[in-house]
């Protein structure tokens, strides 16, 4: 494998900013990638640090892209920067022009964790032309969905706005939007019975089923923690191969 940093100006944010990307060994192009989103307090170096993804990944001839997230939910900010766009438009646009990658939605997947599910998801969703699967582990997927930001999230109206249901934040009404519209991406979720986040997925699972979208959902055990999602990202990383088209 090779791994390659990369630094790049965002013209949507206006800043420098940081990716990993891991290439697989005598593979020819062009090659699916698969977008890694990390969670609220890391950062683009995160993935690499604290699993075997680079281990995990040699089994797969696709490229694996770790991006910087910031905090802002990898969404765009209600009061901030639109880190949707700019993971839509420089993360990818970079990435393929860089790349011989398979510049095309049956080429592109994603997944993360935690922040990054639910960054994901809201991705996935948010711009189902893009990426053909998408998956979250531990996400927080009812983030966008309520009444009111979370309280736990300093300042998260300027996240997701005094009212988010309904909005682009709003993963449900993405998914219902999604459905309606007849692209909808591959979806795979799943937590830790032990996890804080549970029973957010929970609802956000039942709230699928209740809109009939077609998703895989699964409850391991373990907790919030990176013994969990170095298991796991095995099984995201299958389920994307799937989806890509990759064989074995």
């Amino acid at each position: 494998m090779a791994l390659c940093e990369l630094r790049f100006m965002s013209g949507v944010l206006g800043l420098q900013v940081g990716a990993y990307a891991i290439l697989p060994d005598n593979a020819t192009g062009p090659l699916p990638v698969f977008y890694l989103l990390h969670g609220l307090s890391d950062d683009y170096t995160i993935w690499l640090r604290r699993t075997r993804i680079e281990v995990y990944a040699a089994a797969y001839p696709m490229i694996v892209v770790m991006p910087d997230g910031y905090r802002g939910f990898y969404t765009n900010n209600d009061k901030g920067p639109a880190y949707a766009d700019y993971m839509a438009k420089d993360v990818v646009g970079m990435i393929d022009r860089t790349f011989h990658t398979r510049a095309s939605r049956d080429g592109r997947a994603i997944g993360g964790l935690s922040m990054g599910g639910y960054g994901a998801l809201r991705l996935g969703l948010g711009y189902p032309e893009l990426f053909c699967s998408v998956n979250s582990h531990s996400g927080a997927p009812m983030r966008g969905s309520g009444k009111k930001p979370p309280e736990w999230l300093p300042h998260g109206d300027n996240v997701f706005g005094k009212s988010p249901v309904g909005s682009d934040h709003d993963l449900i009404a993405l998914a219902r939007k999604v459905k309606k519209a007849g692209n909808l991406p591959a979806i795979r979720i799943d937590c830790g019975k032990k996890d804080f986040l549970i029973e957010e997925n929970r609802k956000y699972h039942s709230a699928l089923l209740k809109l009939k979208i077609p998703h895989e959902y699964a409850e391991y055990s373990g907790e919030h923690n990176w013994d969990y999602w170095d298991e796991h990202i095995r099984q995201a990383l299958q389920f994307h191969a799937v989806n890509l088209g990759i064989k074995k």
